[in-house]
């Protein structure tokens, strides 16, 4: 075999089995983990401290590194008299305990910082992952937004608007009327990309540590059993989750986009924007947020150009991280009403979210319809826009076939009949779900 076949054959395996371009190799020592003996060794003896008692390998999961490089540091700790043996354990392994001087020493470990659990991650890895991960580099095509799209109502006009702005993987406005799904386009867009990154749980800077992964954002997906073609396993300290999502609206304040420091526990929580990293955030609702939007919006202007951004530490150091995801601004009202042209022009694509017309307002009935058990009706439909949308100018939103069949179920729960799309039991729900709805989707149509 050539040289340069050798070279090519790993690639290859890697396309042919759709394994990541990248995936974070078990250590075999600390120095390729990126951690000092005296960091682990802080990690032992508090772990052991919160566990009473514990075997080496034991210890060794829950600090996700391998047992052969902690063994070493446990009989270290052993003859400082820190750790000492309560028992064996299988495979040559020892039940360990804190001696009384482990114990004072892990209690001042302990108010230093109260981190335990994964050991933590560099924060060059991690750099060098979002680099390798990046949602830039994906360039979705036609197929890949079809099937994020598949089953929800798009018409052909705002799909080709879409397909080009997310194959830019640049940021952009989804601005129009309210109920016409712009959440709900913003969070099938990171579907269009490729579906799964690795990510550390934890990042240590300068001692410092700061927890990256969230559960309310990160979704775990399954690592690949199949190790034919690998030597060593993946680095337990990292978890494998799904391109995240990450949906703030009303709440979100400037506090959310820098390191956020517990004074009190000494443990660090990164900003928004770095768990979105390698996928999508969207600022839903944009221009509601309690904060003046011209405040966030210059807060990223420069990381939305330069693709980086600079915190803060509790420390006072500064630190440049990545700022590698699809910003997406879901909002009511027109860009230009929220943001200059210098930042505008950084957000490249600005797509209105228009109301949907009769033919399509007809598709969503027929889509739901099955949803609340039950058969899509036409001439129901018809009924309702002649009676209750064109005499008024009630504007058509692409909420409103999925919350009256809603309605129109619970009615006919409520009276005991069969869940049926009739004329008549739109006439009955309408007046209690227009009664405020309607009046606030004239007002803001105008």
């Amino acid at each position: 075999m050539s040289q340069q076949t050798m070279t090519d054959a790993p690639g290859l395996m890697d396309r042919l089995l759709g394994h990541s371009t990248f995936e974070p190799d078990e250590p075999r020592t600390l120095e390729q983990a990126g951690l000092n003996e005296a960091l682990v060794d802080a990690f032992i003896c508090k772990q052991v401290k919160v566990l009473g008692s514990a075997c080496g390998r034991a210890l060794a999961e829950h600090l996700c590194l391998p047992f052969g490089i902690l063994e070493e540091r446990f009989q270290r700790l052993r003859s400082r008299q820190i750790l000492t043996h309560k028992g064996s354990a299988p495979l040559n392994d020892y039940i360990y305990t804190l001696t009384e001087e482990g114990r004072e020493h892990a209690q001042r470990l302990h108010a230093a910082s109260a981190y335990v659990g994964p050991a933590p991650v560099p924060l060059a890895d991690y750099i060098n992952a979002v680099e390798a991960q990046t949602i830039t580099a994906e360039s979705p095509q036609k197929e890949q937004l079809e099937a994020a799209f598949q089953d929800i109502s798009i018409n052909t006009a705002m799909f080709n608007r879409l397909g080009p702005a997310i194959n830019s993987g640049a940021g952009l406005f989804l601005y129009g009327p309210p109920g016409n799904g712009k959440t709900t386009l913003a969070e099938r867009i990171t579907l269009c990309f490729g579906q799964e990154i690795w990510l550390p749980r934890v990042l240590i800077v300068d001692d410092e540590i700061i927890k990256l992964y969230d559960p309310a954002y990160h979704k775990d997906v399954p690592v690949s059993q199949n190790m034919i073609f690998r030597q060593q396993s993946h680095d337990q300290r990292w978890t494998k989750i799904r391109r995240p999502t990450v949906i703030v609206g009303g709440e979100l304040t400037m506090d959310c986009l820098e390191i956020r420091h517990d004074p009190r526990s000494n443990i660090s929580e990164a900003p928004l924007q770095m768990k979105s990293n390698n996928g999508s955030l969207l600022i839903d609702d944009f221009g509601r947020q309690r904060l003046d939007p011209v405040e966030l919006l210059n807060r990223w202007i420069v990381p939305l150009e330069r693709r980086f951004d600079f915190l803060t530490l509790a420390s006072g150091k500064k630190i440049q991280v990545p700022f590698d995801q699809l910003i997406l601004f879901s909002t009511n009202l027109e860009p230009t009403d929220l943001a200059d042209e210098a930042f505008l022009r950084r957000i490249p694509y600005k797509i209105n979210v228009p109301d949907p017309d009769a033919e399509e307002f007809h598709r969503l009935f027929e889509t739901y319809a099955p949803t609340i058990g039950c058969d899509y009706n036409s001439e129901a439909v018809d009924h309702l826009l002649e009676q209750h949308y064109r005499p008024t100018g009630r504007p058509l939103r692409r909420c409103h076939p999925r919350d009256l069949l809603l309605q129109t179920r619970n009615y006919c729960r409520y009276v005991g009949c069969e869940v049926e799309m009739k004329a008549e039991y739109f006439d009955l729900v309408v007046e209690n779900y227009f009664t405020v709805v309607g009046n606030q989707c004239k007002t803001s149509s105008r």
